[in-house]
């Protein structure tokens, strides 16, 4: 029983000095690399942390600002060349503006890829394609010259457009979003089509409408 005291006795201080001791919040990195048929992207990096927001509270906290048959806030973004380009130089004709995650990314390609290969169709319709991410000019010429992308790809760095927007992220905002809307040639929005992993068919939705204009 004795030496049960001296236990305690030695044994409750340090337990009160660890509890007291200020914890430092745990944080590391999770890189995702799935290549699974419902996945076009992988080589992310996510921070992931005790703070990091649930899917509920990512989802709610959402407002979207730019709805069907509204005119979305006019901006102003360099292109390829460095370029200034203005929302209000495509009035008087369609314009298919679609936001992607990023250059070389699988499903951002594919979707890139997929517009080049039916560019000619978005012309019978008398519309222009114009893609948006958060890379740098170099990033946006190189991924460009490489795929052979025959519209304009805009520079969003600091993602301030997408966010006028209102466009949502996913994976509980860690991915910004692959959102693509359709402006009739008076600058009012006709389509707004979100799908992140299926993005050939973001060009599928778009030129039906466009084909109904």
């Amino acid at each position: 029983m004795a030496s049960l005291s001296v236990s305690v006795k030695h044994t409750l201080p340090s337990l009160l000095q660890y509890a007291q001791t200020p914890k430092k919040p745990i944080s590391q990195n999770l890189t995702i690399v799935s290549r699974s048929s419902q996945s076009h992207f992988y080589g992310l990096e996510v921070l992931h942390s005790p703070s990091f927001s649930t899917p509920s509270s990512s989802r709610t906290s959402i407002v979207a600002k730019v709805n069907k048959g509204s005119a979305p806030p006019p901006f102003t973004l360099k292109d390829q060349d460095g370029k200034n380009v203005s929302l209000s130089k495509f009035k008087g004709k369609p314009v298919v503006v679609y936001f992607y995650p990023a250059d070389e990314t699988p499903g951002c390609t594919k979707q890139a890829c997929a517009f080049r290969d039916s560019y000619e169709k978005f012309k019978k319709a008398g519309a222009q394609v114009v893609g948006i991410s958060g890379d740098d000019i170099e990033s946006h010429k190189a991924f460009a010259k490489k795929y052979r992308l025959p519209f304009t790809l805009l520079c969003d760095e600091g993602n301030k457009v997408r966010k006028e927007w209102g466009i949502p992220g996913d994976l509980f905002g860690t991915l910004p979003g692959r959102q693509t809307y359709v402006l009739d040639k008076n600058g009012v929005v006709q389509l707004i089509y979100n799908n992140q992993f299926q993005p050939e068919k973001h060009i599928d939705e778009t030129l039906k409408l466009l084909q109904s204009l």
